[in-house]
């Protein structure tokens, strides 16, 4: 499937730096990473403010997915990284078991990601537009309020920012 948000995600996440943003996001708030990329998408690709329903609509449109699907193969796959196995042959198979679950994990983002923009694709044409720069970190407050996470985006996802307008800067 060619998908705009899909390579959006991959361009943008493949930042150290804004991995490391993400990342913190999710560990230390459990945010889901692929609606914290969905947020900055709209707004650096169409220049869409999401009102706070939407938001929490599509939050609620891919939480099922999410906790049951995403979360447990990322948990399998740090688990495997981390877990002592005294035998060689063991730390060997268990790590090309987290190969495979590694794999996994990044197809269920992928569907993850398919669901967002298929549920976007019905809304998109009724948010308002506007500046893209503003538009990314309005849809990220909103993100952030849904968690009840009161960062301001400019600090906390700045060089998500930055890699988002680049990204669509260069379309």
């Amino acid at each position: 499937m060619n998908s705009p948000f899909w390579n959006f995600s991959l361009a943008v996440y493949g930042v150290t730096a804004v991995q490391d943003e993400c990342l913190e996001l999710q560990d230390r708030f459990d945010f889901d990473v692929n609606l914290v990329l969905f947020c900055a998408y709209l707004g650096a690709a169409h220049g869409a403010a999401l009102p706070a329903d939407d938001v929490a609509s599509a939050r609620d449109a891919v939480r099922e997915w999410h906790g049951a699907i995403a979360k447990p193969l990322r948990s399998a796959r740090r688990k495997l990284k981390t877990i002592g196995l005294p035998d060689a042959q063991e730390a060997a198979a268990a790590m090309q078991l987290r190969a495979q679950v590694k794999a996994a994990e990044f197809e269920s983002e992928r569907i993850e990601q398919m669901m967002l923009e298929r549920w976007a694709e019905r809304r998109l044409p009724a948010w308002p537009h506007g500046k893209t720069s503003e538009a990314i970190v309005a849809n990220l407050r909103t993100l952030f309020a849904t968690y009840a996470v009161y960062l301001e985006p400019s600090s906390a996802a700045k060089q998500l920012i930055a890699a988002a307008l680049s990204a669509t800067a260069i379309r």
